[in-house]
């Protein structure tokens, strides 16, 4: 295979970040649903949980799209004509925040839930279920920390 694939199999790999938002959102919904079931005027509320995952997806695509500019991809100027090195390179760094943001999506989405439950049970306690929620974001963010510096750090 030439760079060109390595690199663009590397953006794909990235975007599948949106798998582990996917399967947390999904999860999260399902526990919001039962609040709203018991309390519609919850669903507000619920939502501001549920839609926390979401973020790993937003990550890969940042790191997705930041590597179809490097590649040449969007910009006008075409695609670079990459090493073999180069696209391995360019592979590699979409990995931490490909392998963290499915990981990390899936465990917010179960941290939501439980926050989500908590908000059925006190709303007022609202605040504590989304800071549960926000320290596994950390996690994705970090992720998303290391795909950026090695993609920027890329000597090419």
């Amino acid at each position: 295979m030439s760079g060109n694939v390595w690199a663009l199999i590397g953006a794909a790999v990235a975007a599948l970040a949106g798998v582990g938002s996917a399967m947390g959102v999904g999860i999260a919904g399902q526990a919001a649903a039962g609040v709203v079931a018991e309390d519609p005027k919850k669903f507000g509320r619920t939502l501001i949980l549920q839609a926390l995952p979401g973020t790993q997806g937003i990550y890969g695509l940042i790191v997705t799209f930041l590597i179809f500019i490097k590649i040449g991809l969007l910009g006008g100027g075409g695609m670079k004509d990459l090493s073999m090195a180069q696209g391995l390179y360019i592979f590699v760094c979409s990995l931490p925040i490909c392998i963290v943001g499915i990981w990390s999506g899936i465990a917010q989405g179960k941290a939501a839930a439980s926050g989500i439950m908590l908000l059925g049970k006190r709303e007022d306690q609202m605040g504590k279920g989304i800071i549960y929620a926000a320290m596994v974001e950390t996690y994705a963010i970090f992720a998303l920390l290391v795909s950026l510096l090695m993609l920027f750090n890329l000597g090419f």
